[in-house]
């Protein structure tokens, strides 16, 4: 394992395989979370989907001897597609059977996005929902991938939402995909507590560079703007994610 800063928006915590990488994310899940309780009482977390999520999610189902409070856990979502909620593209259907639905959370606390129908009111029904419970603290810990052309939660390149201000969520139509989604928005993430972006395996090795040390005279892409000066993001990856970029990095 290895972690060192990469820039002043972005840490690195690199294991040195697949299997690594996915326990040290769920050990960071856990130090966040016990924290999170013992100074205010709760843990709120977004949760992703994604393979690398989906198996963060079964480690801490199976791993239920740690001595985290679940009662006072919440959990809500980073994004979500325009599916019935047992459907197997949704996120939340997806993070409920990886076994987080085993973890003795009250059902109370599963705020799962409905992005089915009437997805704009039911976002601006969800910032509500953030605000509520939330506050102006938003949340602990949020979890996010990075697809291979470069987005984070549904904040595709090209995409309306990446303009979105003053807002936590919002409905994004994605038009690559044909799709709507719901969405956590650049503000909300980017003030959150703590924010981790999980890329693991070679195929992941090509956007890792492009946003690690991305060409000078080209846009950033929306993973590329996860992480501020004042609040940085960490990347837990392989070395195979980050294969090209060892040798700059002096690994």
């Amino acid at each position: 394992m290895l972690k060192k800063s990469w820039d002043e928006r972005r840490d690195l915590l690199i294991g040195k395989s697949k299997e690594e990488a996915i326990d040290l994310a769920v050990d960071h899940f856990i130090g966040i979370a016990k924290k999170a309780i013992q100074e205010r009482g709760r843990f709120s977390v977004a949760l992703s989907g994604g393979s690398t999520p989906k198996a963060i999610y079964q480690t801490l189902s199976r791993q239920k001897k740690h001595s985290l409070d679940w009662g006072k856990v919440l959990f809500f979502f980073s994004d979500e597609r325009s599916v019935p909620l047992d459907h197997p593209d949704s996120n939340y259907h997806m993070a409920m059977e990886a076994g987080l639905k085993y973890l003795p959370i009250p059902k109370s606390h599963i705020f799962r996005m409905k992005a089915e129908q009437d997805i704009h009111t039911h976002a601006k029904a969800y910032e509500h929902l953030i605000d509520k419970h939330l506050g102006a603290d938003l949340f602990d810990l949020v979890m996010l991938g990075v697809g291979e052309d470069g987005h984070t939660a549904s904040l595709f390149p090209g995409t309306k939402a990446l303009e979105e201000r003053g807002h936590a969520v919002c409905a994004n139509y994605i038009p690559q995909k044909k799709i709507w989604r719901m969405t956590l928005t650049f503000d909300c993430i980017n003030n959150s507590s703590h924010i981790v972006l999980y890329v693991l395996g070679k195929e992941k090795k090509d956007i890792v560079r492009r946003i690690l040390s991305p060409p000078s005279n080209c846009a950033p892409l929306p993973a590329e703007r996860i992480g501020t000066n004042n609040n940085k993001s960490l990347w837990i990856i392989d070395l195979d994610s980050f294969l090209l970029l060892q040798n700059s990095y002096g690994t």
